[in-house]
């Protein structure tokens, strides 16, 4: 027989109990990219090393970031990127103790989605317009 004292604290209610929602999605979304803009990093590294060595070198990048897989991850990368920003500005708008209620919450998570995808669709699009479109 144990001699543990037992508590009439009620047990933390676990994940079956929440309904899966946006904020829920935005949370666990907001750390994967944080994970990611490491990896974001380390492209952005192999671009300031590449062109620091040389000619060569930079051209095995442009060359790898030019690819159609490239050309995804860097897409990625970019909405990573911003999608991160956007969802740490969310969680400063929150501890200013702003938009705390459901709807604003809501409303301030469904601008933390599209936003970001509207940026990077700016963001290549005015990259081939630079490559693409005669001025």
């Amino acid at each position: 027989m144990s001699n543990a004292p037992t508590s009439s604290r009620p047990l933390s209610p676990h994940l079956q109990v929440y309904k899966f929602s946006m904020l829920m999605a935005l949370s666990i979304l907001h750390r994967i990219t944080g994970v990611g803009l490491f990896f974001g990093f380390l492209l952005f590294v192999w671009w300031l090393v590449a062109a620091a060595i040389g000619h060569q070198a930079y051209d095995v990048f442009y060359n790898a970031a030019g690819s159609i897989l490239g050309r995804l991850v860097l897409l990625a990368a970019t909405w990573g990127l911003f999608h991160h920003m956007f969802g740490g500005l969310r969680h400063f708008v929150w501890d200013t103790g702003k938009a705390l209620d459901v709807t604003s919450a809501k409303w301030l998570a469904r601008f933390c989605i599209v936003t970001p995808i509207l940026l990077t669709i700016g963001v290549f699009a005015l990259g081939y317009c630079t490559k693409y479109c005669a001025y």
